[in-house]
Formats: C-alpha cells, structure tokens, sequence
C-alpha cells in the first residue's frame, strides 16, 4: 500500500488544535539519524501535511539521558527549509522535579534548545508519587496565557486525575486539558478503551496514541535494540509471540503489521493522531501508507484484530499508565 496525498486533519479535543493523524515522536529518533537524512524526513513530512513533531528535552527523571534528540530536532527543521508556521510543535512538561523546577523554566529551556519561542501544544508527563494537581494546572494555565502555546495534555495519567483536572480548570476559569497522550496498540487496550476514559472521550477529551508499535515490536523488530517504553501488566513477552498472527491479520489486507498497528488505533472515535518514532524515509512512508489501510478497511479492522487484545483483564481500565499496577 502507498499514501501519495496530503494527510487529513483531525481535531486533537473538542477544543483542541486540527492536527495530521500521524506525527513523529522524538525519543531515540533524531539522534539514530544523519543529518541529511534527518532533514529530508522533515522535508517529507511536510509535503504530505503530516509535519506534526512531538519534541521533548529528555533529562528528567527515569529520562535523565542528556540526549541531544531535540536540539537535532531544530537542526533538522532549519536544514529542511521549515519555516515555524510550517510544522506543529508539541513539547513536553515533566513532573519529576516540580515544582522545584517550575513549568516556566523548562519550557524556556526545551524551546530554546529546539531553537524556537512556542510550542503549538504541550504534554504534562506521568507520575508515580500525585502532585498538587491544582497547582499544576494553574502554572500550565498561565504559560498558555503567556503565548507559549496553545493547548495541553497529559501523558499516561489516570482518567480520575484527569476529570479532576478538568473540573478543577472549568471552576477556576483557567485551561483545561484537552487530550490525553496514552499507551495504545493493538495489544495495550485497557486504558484508552475503558470506561474511566470512554466518559472522558464523550465529554469531548481528545485520544492521542503513543507507543502504538511497541517500541518496533509490532513493526517485526522483535528484540529492539534501544530503550523503549516501559510495559504495564508485564505483557510484553506475549506481544512478541503474537507477532505472527499480527502479521497473518496484516497480510489478510495486503498490508504491513505497522500499518495494521496504526490503522487500527485511528479506529478509535476519540483518536486525533497516533505517534510514531522514524529514523528512515522509508519507515515514514510505510506508516503513511496506513492511512489508505484505513480508509480502504477501517470497519472490518477492530473485528479483525479482537483476539490480539492482551492486556485485557490483566491492567485495570482505571489504572495510570506510568504504573505496572494491575
């Protein structure tokens, strides 16, 4: 399957931005990349409308890695010719020393290495230990305010953190969030579609999926090489021995299994865009080509894949995703 079109917008929360159903992680991408290859995938995205980059300094907490990913980022995008109306920028706010370290001043410090003033959208990250979730939604608030971007979301909280934070924001007049950034593959089901989050989604919340390919696993690359997202309920051993049935369904449809992979989680209504790490031009243009796997199949895929939900019954719906909690 190919996709030679420009990608259709969707819109990320009943009050979020419009944005491409695929956009392009940053965790062990830009820093696998040489740099002319960096630019031409930039350049790539672009010219399918698909240049949507989720960019995150990664030296905090579990990622205190120094990586450089994100200053590759801004190099890329300079090389390629992208001027910052041409791209969406999301970036990434973390919570494993806030509030010592405010909102304000990491946001200064990824925009800078990026090479940018504004982010389009931000992501507030997950967490073990619950912060003072007011105070957190009053300091996002208050960089919206300021011009650094236009919306948020959360990544990997609890449903019931997130209500809280939205009800909280609404009572206070101050900026609620509008999209949850999840796990959601075919195999990691129980969170994005359980019903702590279906209310969520009917109330207008917007669903963007990460790690949707597993960290490549879903893609063939059964023993990934590089640091990938952690695994809830401790299913990651069975998803590799699913992969043959991912990718019998997959060829059943004359597709790949990471198209089947990516198709199937914009199956969900509440869906925007999925995200995906891209070191090569050729894996960009392998995950755009799902978008013709859905548009040709979307209705038969859930039905299709119903048997390769793993984590059914094993993580509570309710649970946070930055937990291994049952």
């Amino acid at each position: 399957m190919e996709f030679s079109e420009r990608v259709p917008r969707r819109r990320l929360g009943a009050d979020g931005p419009e944005v491409p159903p695929l956009a392009l992680g940053s965790w062990n991408t830009w820093d696998r990349m040489e740099r002319e290859a960096a630019a031409e995938l930039v350049r790539a995205a672009a010219e399918h409308g698909a240049a949507m980059f989720d960019v995150a300094h990664y030296d905090f907490g579990p990622h205190a890695e120094n990586a450089v990913t994100d200053v590759l980022f801004g190099q890329a995008v300079r090389d390629a010719g992208l001027a910052r109306e041409d791209y969406l920028l999301c970036g990434k706010l973390w919570l494993w020393e806030y509030p010592a370290l405010s909102f304000a001043e990491q946001i200064e410090v990824s925009l800078g290495r990026i090479g940018t003033d504004r982010a389009d959208m931000v992501v507030v990250g997950d967490f073990l230990e619950r912060p003072d979730l007011r105070a957190v939604v009053a300091d996002v608030s208050e960089l919206v305010r300021a011009g650094r971007f236009a919306a948020w979301g959360v990544n990997n909280w609890s449903a019931a953190d997130v209500d809280f934070a939205r009800r909280f924001a609404t009572a206070e007049g101050l900026v609620p969030p509008s999209f949850a950034q999840l796990k959601y593959s075919l195999a990691r089901r129980s969170v994005p579609e359980g019903a702590p989050y279906h209310r969520l989604f009917e109330d207008g919340l917007g669903l963007q999926a990460s790690d949707v390919l597993e960290g490549g696993i879903l893609a063939g690359k059964l023993d990934p090489q590089r640091k990938i997202g952690q695994d809830p309920g401790g299913i990651r051993d069975r998803i590799r021995a699913a992969y043959p049935q991912v990718r019998k369904v997959a060829e059943r449809f004359g597709a790949t299994p990471a198209q089947l992979a990516i198709a199937y989680c914009l199956t969900h209504p509440a869906v925007a865009n999925v995200l995906v790490g891209v070191s090569r031009r050729a894996q960009l243009d392998d995950n755009l080509a799902a978008l013709d796997l859905l548009a040709r199949h979307g209705a038969d895929l859930p039905q299709a894949v119903a048997a390769l939900w793993l984590d059914e019954g094993v993580v509570d719906p309710a649970a946070s995703w930055g937990t291994t909690a049952p």
